[in-house]
Parts: structure tokens; C-alpha cells; sequence
């Protein structure tokens, strides 16, 4: 794992390569804590989304994520994961079960296992809501499938968060309310008017997809970002925190 706090040992599993995130115990959340499998955006595993694993552990979940390249670059994998995203199956859902699965089972989690994904992330996120064995997803900007009505039915509770700027995903969070009302999935679903795609993203790293991304109008928000974080806690609050295991 990339990140293991002095103490904490390793995660129960040896077998995924990834990041892993462990809150600081305190005197009133002493642990354990509910699991966050965290899916990266195109970019790949990166510092910004090292970044986004911390914050959520510093606010009490034990945050694991999958590199979904195997320490490849992502030109290299790109093409394959999204054809793996379009497909809805392939080794990259293969190894975010298999890290659902191994923060279950870690003694420092109570058993609750939620998902969140940015980017390219968020389509997995969003399409994992509608599979066994999730708490809570977090769908930050992700691809919305056209049959989003059959992928949310039986969902967990999603909390989505889009920018109205984003012109790759133009009537995203409307489409994602609509199907989770039609679904009766618990739903927080906000667009930010003014924000853009990627707006909870520090995209700082050189990448030879950096311009890209820029032409393609992807750029951080800071108050977006800040209230999405808002939401995103108090959601995942709500339906992740137990005291007891599944």
C-alpha cells in the first residue's frame, strides 16, 4: 500500500496495489471507522487523488485505493479502463471489489463500505451504487450511462455532484435525480452553475494529458469544491457510520 500510519499495520489483504488512507484515532472517534474505496480519475492514482484520500481519512474513514493501471502510465491504460468502464466489467471492477471486500474484512473498519470516484472514477462509483455490498456512493462529475434509471434500481444512497460548465456532461445531475426518484434511491444530487469539470481536482502534476484536459475546460472551483466536501461527509455520515458490522 502507498500510505500505511505508523502502528496501524497493514491491510488485511497483501495482493492490491494501491493507496491506503488510516484516520488518527481520537477520543471520540477511536476507530474502528467505515471504509472508502476510492476510484482515481484518467490521470491515474496521482498526488491530487492522495489528497482526496486524506482528507475523507482525516474526517474518520479508512480510505483504500486501487491503482487501476498496475503502476502503468495512463496513456498506456486509458483506452483499456474506460472500455472496461463502457463494458461494466474487467479487471479494473474486479480489483474495486476486491478492495470493498478487503476493507470489510480489516479489523479497523466496522464493516460499512462506501465508494467514491472522480472523473472517470465517478462512472465506476456510479455504476457500482447498483451493486452488492455498498454502503454509500460519491459520483463526482462521472459519465452518466443513458440506462442510469436501470443502474440505480435496488442502488445504494449516491450523493452526485456536477458543474453546470461542464459541457462533457450537459444535463448530468438532472439525469441522475431523475433516475434516482424513479428508482426511490436516497439521493443528494447538486449542480454547481459556475463550476467546471474537475473542479475538486488540483490538477498540479505534469501529464501529457494536462492540456488537454485544459482545452476540454476541466478546472478546480474552490467554494464548489468546498461544499461538495460538505455534502459528501455529511451523506457519507449518515449512511456509513455504524457502530456494529454488517
Amino acid at each position: 500500500m502507498g500510505r500505511r500510519l505508523p502502528g496501524h499495520g497493514p491491510l488485511v489483504t497483501t495482493s492490491l496495489d494501491g493507496y491506503l488512507a488510516v484516520p488518527v484515532p481520537t477520543s471520540d472517534r477511536p476507530g474502528p471507522w467505515p471504509g472508502v474505496v476510492l476510484v482515481h480519475d484518467a490521470f491515474g492514482p496521482g498526488d491530487d487523488m492522495h489528497e482526496q484520500a486524506d482528507w475523507l481519512a482525516a474526517a474518520g474513514y479508512v480510505v483504500l485505493m486501487p491503482d487501476l493501471y498496475r503502476g502503468r502510465s495512463a496513456v498506456r491504460c486509458l483506452k483499456g479502463t474506460f472500455a472496461q468502464l463502457s463494458q461494466r466489467h474487467g479487471p479494473a471492477f474486479d480489483q474495486l471489489e476486491a478492495a470493498r471486500t478487503a476493507l470489510a474484512a480489516d479489523p479497523r473498519c466496522t464493516g460499512r463500505v462506501g465508494v467514491i470516484g472522480y472523473c472517470m472514477g465517478g462512472g465506476f462509483a456510479l455504476l457500482l451504487a447498483g451493486r452488492p455490498g455498498w454502503s454509500a456512493a460519491g459520483v463526482n462529475y462521472g459519465q452518466v450511462p443513458d440506462d442510469v434509471a436501470d443502474v440505480l434500481s435496488g442502488a445504494c444512497p449516491v450523493v452526485a455532484s456536477f458543474g453546470g460548465k461542464d459541457t462533457s456532461l450537459p444535463g448530468a445531475a438532472a439525469k441522475v435525480q431523475a433516475a434516482a426518484d424513479a428508482a426511490g434511491v436516497t439521493a443528494d444530487v447538486h449542480e454547481y452553475p459556475q463550476a467546471r469539470h474537475g473542479f475538486l481536482n488540483r490538477l498540479a502534476a505534469a501529464s501529457p494529458l494536462v492540456p488537454l484536459m485544459k482545452v476540454a475546460g476541466v478546472g478546480y472551483d474552490h467554494g464548489a469544491a468546498a461544499d461538495a466536501k460538505r455534502r459528501i461527509l455529511a451523506f457519507f455520515d449518515t449512511h456509513l457510520r455504524a457502530t456494529d458490522r454488517d
